[in-house]
């Protein structure tokens, strides 16, 4: 089952008629001008995305107001939706260099203060 933040929505908030294009533009996290562009060529070209449009418009529900906080949670969310994997290895690389920062002011507290060593020490 898929979390609301990683399915798509109908974006009415920024629709120009029913939403579909801005829903898969916030989905994509790609501009919702480039994404309209892109289906005006392929509807004036092919005729079948008008109807595949319509059928999303009816299929879609509408997004959620309170599915966001921010655009900081926006743009994360974009990224998770576009490359889990990615997504992923770039918050364990985050973790790591936190987990390497604080294991830095640990050891100079530590090494600064020979009362805690010797008390760490004694509780080992």
């Amino acid at each position: 089952m898929n979390s609301p933040r990683t399915t798509l929505y109908r974006d009415k908030q920024n629709a120009k008629f029913m939403g579909v294009l801005s829903g898969i533009a916030d989905y994509t996290g790609v501009n919702a001008l480039w994404v309209r562009i892109g289906f005006l060529i392929l509807a004036l070209s092919m005729g079948w995305p008008i109807l595949a449009y319509f059928v999303a418009g009816l299929l879609l529900n509408k997004k959620p107001s309170h599915l966001y906080v921010d655009q900081d949670e926006t743009k994360y969310w974009q990224r998770v939706r576009q490359n889990p994997k990615r997504t992923a290895r770039e918050i364990r690389s985050r973790m790591k260099d936190i987990d390497r920062r604080l294991a830095d002011v640990e050891t100079f507290y530590v090494s600064s203060n020979p009362r805690l060593t010797a008390e760490i020490e004694r509780l080992r």
